[in-house]
């Protein structure tokens, strides 16, 4: 399997990475099965949670390969705040996983500035991260984040992370362009190793595995962190990054003109419904940060429906989007008609509609449309 270096970390990764969620999800024969398959096929990086099963993720895998510890670079993820917490829940990860040291610890999940400043203050979550590199119980210290990098950044540009981890996908792109934008530049700036996640936008884009690989792997990222419950899938992963082949810039166009998730809804940013000092853009930004464009309000399929209403909440940044929805100089008026900026989108989006549907997101007082 091809391996990419780790930003200034020296760890050379394979580009599939072995996400450990899913193993919840299984029993542990399975799950040993399917990391030992892994790692025969060239795989170098597994990652998991304290968080994840409250320890019935690294205990699999602590059982399945420690054998085999020298085989893989490992990785354990922290959602606590503080010195104490980080330090207790890192010691509890390392029995899990039967081992004296994990290669990144991350601090797990910054997703707002409070706690980001928490993470890094007097007796924070960070304290007990540098202490576990110094003691040896891990190498490199690392931060992960869903949906706006705000957090991510701001602790960025107080302390020398390592590694950085987020979702890098051809549908988010949309709703958070800053993590492409900023953040990613910024890491590379830096020498911040940056590992991906949800390539498939947890899950949305399953009906575009092909694309949505090759999306993601096209970036500056080192390795795609895929969550694996299953035989078919591993192996489906496996077919997926040893034919990998760059997108260009016009395959790129393509997919952004016609992949079915962004359909004639999700706005791509192109700035042409700007019109007298009017950007629609920045209402769709925070409708992106509200629910990642994902409710259209219509239902064409119950099962496609159901997955976006399992999905639309899952960074929990509605109550930000609102915030700064009322601060904006120039809402929505849900009684103005917006159809001539419609007829500037050339994805043939109904901006009137959209415009309409986003005001009631995130308005304090629902208009029905």
């Amino acid at each position: 399997m091809d391996k990419r270096q780790l930003g200034k970390t020296g760890l050379s990764l394979s580009v599939l990475g072995f996400g450990g969620f899913h193993l919840v999800e299984i029993d542990a024969s399975e799950a040993a099965h399917l990391l030992g398959a892994y790692l025969d096929a060239g795989g170098n990086y597994l990652e998991t949670a304290a968080s994840y099963g409250d320890g019935i993720s690294e205990t699999k895998i602590g059982r399945a390969v420690s054998r085999r510890r020298a085989d893989f670079f490992l990785a354990t993820k922290s959602t606590q705040r503080t010195r104490a917490g980080l330090a207790a829940e890192l010691n509890q990860s390392l029995r899990n996983l039967k081992t004296d040291h994990v290669d990144v610890i991350f601090i797990h999940a910054l997703q707002r500035r409070k706690e980001a400043e928490q993470v890094l203050a007097a007796g924070g979550a960070l304290e007990a991260a540098v202490a576990a590199k110094k003691s040896g119980k891990a190498r490199f210290i690392a931060v992960s984040f869903h949906g706006r990098p705000d957090a991510a950044l701001y602790a960025l540009e107080r302390f020398p992370f390592d590694v950085l981890m987020t979702g890098f996908n051809y549908f988010d792109r949309f709703n958070y362009p800053s993590i492409e934008g900023t953040l990613l530049p910024a890491c590379q700036k830096k020498g911040v190793g940056v590992l991906a996640m949800k390539s498939l936008a947890d899950g949305y884009l399953y009906r575009s595995p092909v694309p949505a690989f090759r999306y993601t792997l096209s970036l500056p990222i080192t390795t795609v962190v895929a969550g694996i419950n299953s035989r078919q899938m591993l192996a489906a992963d496996l077919r997926l990054v040893s034919g990998f082949k760059p997108l260009t810039e016009r395959e790129k166009e393509k997919l952004y003109r016609t992949a079915p998730e962004l359909g004639d809804y999700v706005c791509r940013l192109c700035g042409k419904c700007k019109v007298n000092g009017f950007d629609p853009q920045t209402i769709f930004l925070l409708e992106g940060l509200y629910d990642r464009q994902m409710d259209d309000m219509r239902v064409t399929d119950t099962a496609l429906y159901a997955l976006r209403e399992r999905l639309r909440n899952w960074f929990q940044q509605q109550d930000v989007a609102r915030d700064e929805y009322a601060r904006l100089s120039q809402k929505v008026d849900p009684q103005h008609d917006y159809s001539a900026l419609s007829r500037l989108c050339p994805y043939g989006i109904d901006i009137d509609r959209k415009l309409k549907i986003a005001h009631a997101k995130l308005s304090k007082k629902r208009y029905i449309v």
